[in-house]
């Protein structure tokens, strides 16, 4: 087919981001979206949308896995098998991927994630990271990401309290954060009453919690594409749902609606890319190999190719196109598929009596939650901890629905009057408090493509080899802890608590988060990365990366807010530099 100046594998976030970044600079851009078209007037329709089976069950807005997945391993030498059944992660599908059905914690990342082995290097001593965590800088400061920070806050109408304006510590906010320019784009919900009460007892026990970020309007607003949105009602529809209000922030309600009608892009669904082709140096990229809704497979020539699809299936795409040199754990040369990571969550539930009425069918995404981020990070003293990071530690109700939603004490029968009986004691009476922790990078934690297993177009599948080390799991015990006496202080009538134990290993049927890492990721010279600074590949400088997969190692946050800054941190490169020469924007 004629060449464009950009072909964007991926329509979620990063994909609609570069859209408009490269169509606002003029170029002609073709975006390639594995699924089906999807927008809130056609798609996400309420009553139809607020239909448990059909989309928090039944997975109606992900990946059908029959003809794609990944297979999982926990350590190198043995046999993986394929991903068929959803529990521990959710790949998106169609436009808006993930970011159609997330939940909406938007943060920022800590100042010291940015620069995490520097930071405890110095502050502890090289010995205290672990010779086999392959944890490393990122290249960029806080500071220099902080305006994107900021802007996609304000694109996705972000509402919760600063805590550090300008280095001034404001009082409601979250102190730990890094000095932001502005305060948040909306003033937060009020908290729900699980919330309300975890603050009192965080309170009581020294703590400052402050409302979680919340891409969940809470105003009628308007972003600085000109994209209005409305007032979220705490409908408890967020988590694999779009949202029918225009009020969680997505592509479809931020950046997707500016973006129609423009003759420099147009959009292909069904669209399922199988290689970015290169020159027959390797050198650079000459557009994009796919295969279409009726199943024939074109060639799209491009000047420039944007990889922005998923994290899993960014590393994919440069394993099956020969990009960079595959990771080998045997050796620990290679970039590709190095450093994968993931998060590790625990929850600590309280139930009450019934004469405490939680009304849990209020909720949303993040509004309405509170949260403590004392032990995050390296806001607390590591020493003689006996591990590197930290977890956020947060309360608040995304919904009561009651299939997946029902919380019930780990001794409730299963089924039958026993079972009838205990969801009416504790479905209006109980609460959770959650860690959402971070997972460093290990040598032996990687992805690469399996020698076995195929899809439904005889490519290799992805194969990911991960599962928990000591340092997590001591983490998760620490913070957890923590969590533990803020809920016993939330004065329940008993209370029970999941948290990861050691010797248990990584359990792919048990949902977490989508929070999954690296891959690709950012780094300072080509020996330790596969992208520079601006999420440019080293090798073949055409070809720039976006998503979670440049993280080096996960962190205690939801990603997508960090994701965002580092598009557009790299957007804005690419447009006053990139464009005018062509290429490498880091010689190393």
């Amino acid at each position: 087919m004629k060449a464009v100046d950009a072909v964007i594998i991926g329509f979620g976030w990063t994909g609609a981001i570069m859209a408009k970044e490269l169509t606002d600079a003029g170029l002609s851009v073709v975006v390639l979206e594995r699924g089906p078209a999807r927008d809130t007037g056609t798609d996400f329709v309420y009553p139809r949308i607020a239909d448990e089976l059909k989309y928090a069950v039944r997975g109606d807005l992900w990946q059908p896995l029959a003809g794609e997945t990944v297979t999982v391993r926990h350590r190198p030498g043995e046999t993986a098998v394929p991903y068929r059944q959803y529990g521990s992660f959710i790949l998106g599908n169609g436009t808006g991927g993930a970011g159609a059905h997330w939940n909406g914690q938007q943060w920022r990342a800590s100042p010291n994630d940015l620069r995490i082995r520097s930071v405890y290097e110095e502050r502890y001593g090289k010995k205290f990271i672990p010779p086999d965590m392959t944890i490393q800088d990122y290249g960029i400061d806080f500071a220099e990401l902080e305006p994107y920070f900021d802007h996609f806050e304000k694109v996705n109408g972000v509402a919760g309290v600063a805590g550090n304006i300008m280095g001034r510590l404001q009082e409601g906010g979250n102190h730990h954060e890094g000095a932001r320019s502005n305060p948040f784009p909306a003033r937060p919900m009020p908290p729900i009453l699980s919330s309300q009460l975890f603050a009192g007892a965080a309170r009581a026990l020294g703590y400052k919690p402050f409302p979680v970020p919340a891409a969940n309007s809470t105003t009628a607003y308007t972003n600085p594409y000109g994209v209005r949105m409305g007032p979220c009602n705490l409908c408890g529809f967020c988590e694999g749902f779009g949202c029918f209000l225009y009020s969680k922030a997505a592509p479809q309600t931020t950046i997707i609606p500016v973006l129609k009608g423009r003759p420099n892009l147009e959009v292909r669904h069904n669209a399922y890319a199988t290689r970015i082709l290169l020159d027959k140096e390797g050198r650079r990229a000459t557009g994009v190999r796919y295969i279409d809704a009726s199943g024939r497979q074109v060639e799209q020539g491009a000047a420039m190719v944007v990889l922005a699809s998923f994290q899993l299936n960014n590393v994919r795409m440069l394993l099956l196109s020969g990009i960079g040199e595959p990771y080998d754990p045997a050796t620990g040369k290679g970039v590709v598929g190095k450093n994968y990571a993931y998060q590790m969550v625990s929850s600590t539930t309280a139930y009450f009596g019934e004469d405490v009425h939680m009304n849990p069918f209020v909720g949303a995404g993040a509004a309405g939650q509170m949260a403590i981020d004392d032990f995050n990070a390296d806001h607390f003293d590591h020493a003689g901890k006996g591990f590197v990071g930290g977890a956020l530690i947060f309360a608040g109700a995304t919904g009561g629905r009651p299939i997946v939603q029902m919380p019930l004490p780990p001794d409730a029968p299963r089924w039958g009057s026993g079972w009838k009986r205990a969801v009416r004691t504790h479905y209006a009476h109980t609460s959770s408090v959650a860690t959402m922790g971070s997972v460093m990078s290990y040598r032996d934690r990687y992805l690469d493509l399996d020698p076995t297993y195929r899809d439904a177009h005889g490519l290799p599948l992805l194969r990911m080899t991960f599962d928990w080390h000591p340092n997590e799991l001591a983490m998760t015990a620490f913070t957890s802890a923590r969590a533990a006496e803020i809920v016993r202080a939330m004065k329940p009538q008993r209370t029970s608590q999941h948290v990861i134990q050691p010797g248990e290993s990584y359990d792919v049927r048990v949902y977490q988060s989508t929070h999954n890492t690296g891959g690709a990721i950012i780094g300072t010279n080509r020996t330790n990365s596969v992208l520079n600074r601006y999420s440019q590949v080293w090798d073949v400088p055409n070809v720039f990366v976006f998503g979670a997969s440049s993280f080096p190692q996960n962190i205690g946050y939801n990603p997508t807010g960090l994701v965002g800054a580092l598009t557009y941190f790299a957007a804005a490169k690419i447009r006053s530099t990139y464009l005018k020469t062509g290429g490498p924007l880091v010689h190393a």
